[in-house]
């Protein structure tokens, strides 16, 4: 069997594995992580209620106009996500990295939502 995308197969293979064990509710939502090429975006997801709460991506205008490298970009965005989470009465997270590897841009975002309040 011939897979045509191999690193895309991997990751979807990882993020499967992740999904199993890693379940979001109303008082403990999953911090969803997607990676592009330019952007990163992260949601609180209830998947109990199977919607998602709160959203913030490096596309938006405050964090899109500042000068900066990906991984600060996505740092900024772990902080603004934790931000938001705390006006929302959101103190702990469960941790979904999507497949991705614990390092760069998801480990930057990961560790700046810690330093802002966000128990994971």
């Amino acid at each position: 069997m011939a897979i045509k995308n191999r690193k895309l197969y991997r990751r979807n293979r990882i993020r499967m594995r992740i999904r199993k064990t890693v379940v979001g509710s109303q008082e403990r939502p999953r911090l969803a992580v997607f990676r592009s090429n330019k952007q990163i975006y992260v949601q609180l997801i209830d998947d109990i209620a199977g919607n998602t709460m709160l959203s913030v991506s490096s596309a938006l205008e405050e964090i899109a106009s500042k000068k900066g490298t990906k991984i600060e970009k996505a740092g900024m965005v772990g902080s603004k996500i934790a931000e938001i989470a705390k006006e929302a009465g959101i103190e702990s997270v469960v941790f979904d990295r999507g497949g991705y590897l614990y390092h760069g841009r998801v480990k930057a975002l990961a560790e700046s939502a810690r330093k802002g309040g966000l128990k994971f």
